[in-house]
């Protein structure tokens, strides 16, 4: 059984490529507001901090990691254009926000589930050639960088499609793959040296008296269908980047 949450979307394989944001230099967001940036530069993803009241005299102020999207018109324009293909010829019923949806919910348990080491269970759910890619890289990661891997629900900040697209092989057999790019919070302790160049930031929330690091990491997981007629509806994982942790 591959990834039932994504059971009835499609999606079509692609040669579109990712705006790439690269960071050389986190930046800093602390409970106060106060922030150091780095010198601009054009980027995919902007992330801030507002600040929320838990009580309506403002008082008990919190903050939120906000992060939008800025996305790249050609991009963005080429995939609507396959989206319509898969709703025209694969599945006239496919929706893109219903596929991000279920892609999240497959990231998310898929990342723990390497966090965790548990490479029997991602049978059914990740390529079986991919499986044991997997293993002997998470084999070799200290035990921060495996936390690293796991992203939960609730801490995944933006998600968006990348790469879409469509192939047939030899036989005639068809499919379909999209890449999605997940960003989400970590707490995990990973060393500022090991994570040089990589779209990181750091984001310090907490009460008072208690503050929490957190870095925003990037990962791109790709879903592929098979859409050859008497071919069970499932979407399997066949590739898994986790920014400098598994490239």
């Amino acid at each position: 059984m591959a990834l039932p949450m994504l059971r009835g979307c499609h999606r079509f394989p692609s040669t579109l490529s990712f705006t790439r944001l690269c960071v050389n230099e986190s930046i800093i967001l602390t409970r106060s507001g106060k922030r150091r940036l780095p010198s601009p530069s054009p980027a995919a993803v902007v992330a801030a901090v507002r600040p929320y009241s838990s009580d309506r005299g403002g008082q008990n102020q919190n903050q939120k990691v906000v992060v939008v999207g800025i996305p790249n018109p050609f991009i963005w324009f080429r995939t609507r254009i396959y989206y319509f293909l898969i709703r025209t010829y694969f599945d006239k019923e496919f929706s893109i926000e219903e596929f991000t949806e279920g892609a999240k919910q497959a990231f998310s348990h898929v990342s723990r589930l390497l966090s965790q080491c548990q490479y029997e269970a991602l049978e059914g759910l990740v390529a079986k050639d991919l499986i044991a890619k997997l293993e002997e890289k998470c084999n070799a990661l200290p035990s921060s960088h495996k936390k690293a891997l796991s992203a939960d629900a609730d801490e995944i900040m933006y998600t968006t499609p990348g790469d879409v697209g469509i192939h047939y092989d030899d036989n005639g057999r068809k499919f379909v793959s999209i890449l999605m790019r997940f960003w989400y919070l970590t707490s995990a302790h990973i060393p500022n040296d090991t994570m040089e160049g990589t779209r990181v930031f750091q984001v310090d929330i907490g009460g008072e008296g208690e503050a929490e690091t957190k870095r925003l990491l990037t990962a791109n997981y790709e879903f592929q269908r098979e859409f050859t007629k008497g071919v069970p509806p499932d979407w399997t994982i066949t590739r898994i980047e986790h920014s400098k942790l598994l490239d």
